[in-house]
């Protein structure tokens, strides 16, 4: 797949076949990932794969939603895989957490090489962190940052269309706040 159909199709699954994830293609989508930048190279994240029903099931109890559809996918899905990261192996700039930035380009990355590979992904941030902590055995020194039940697709293409596309225009700006890119005469330069 071209990179842009990767980012077009890729969308929040929450219905998922049973079977297994294929180990070759795990270990691809956790490469993309790990090839993500970070600040100052700090990787100050890890990854848990967690296909064990029981605690699939812990950790569905643990997401806090309306629905009980994003809870069903965990358990329903072949794995659930959940980032955590060491908030004190990144840094902070003006109050803002690196590692937040960090692990959530590493799970872009993870997400969107999940797509190419075939599968289905939702990400969950939403959850009682203390619960997943305990039940996985999460030093104390790490933050649950997301999570994303993993696997086959059970869900046609029909049944769930993306949303609406939105408008650029409310989207990218040109200079100055609110002055829509697309209705300025402004110069960009490609080299070639």
């Amino acid at each position: 797949m071209e990179f842009y159909d990767v980012v077009k199709k890729r969308k929040s699954i929450k219905k998922f076949k049973t079977g297994q994830l294929d180990r070759d293609k795990l270990l691809k989508i956790i490469d993309a990932a790990m090839r993500a930048p970070s600040w100052k190279n700090s990787t100050p994240y890890k990854f848990i794969l967690v296909d064990r029903e029981d605690l699939k099931d812990i950790i569905a109890r643990s997401i806090i939603n309306k629905s009980y559809e994003t809870a069903e996918a965990v358990s329903n899905a072949p794995a659930t895989i959940i980032i955590v990261a060491d908030p004190n192996a990144s840094g902070s700039i003006e109050e803002k957490d690196l590692y937040l930035v960090d692990s959530a380009i590493a799970m872009e990355h993870l997400i969107l090489a999940a797509t190419e590979e075939g599968y289905g992904t939702c990400w969950i941030a939403s959850f009682d962190e203390k619960k997943i902590k305990e039940a996985l055995e999460i030093p104390d020194n790490y933050k649950v940052v997301a999570l994303t039940p993993i696997g086959e697709s059970a869900e046609e293409e029909e049944e769930k269309p993306h949303k609406p596309k939105k408008d650029i225009r409310d989207y990218l700006y040109a200079n100055k706040w609110e002055k829509s890119y697309m209705d300025q005469n402004v110069k960009v330069l490609i080299h070639h």
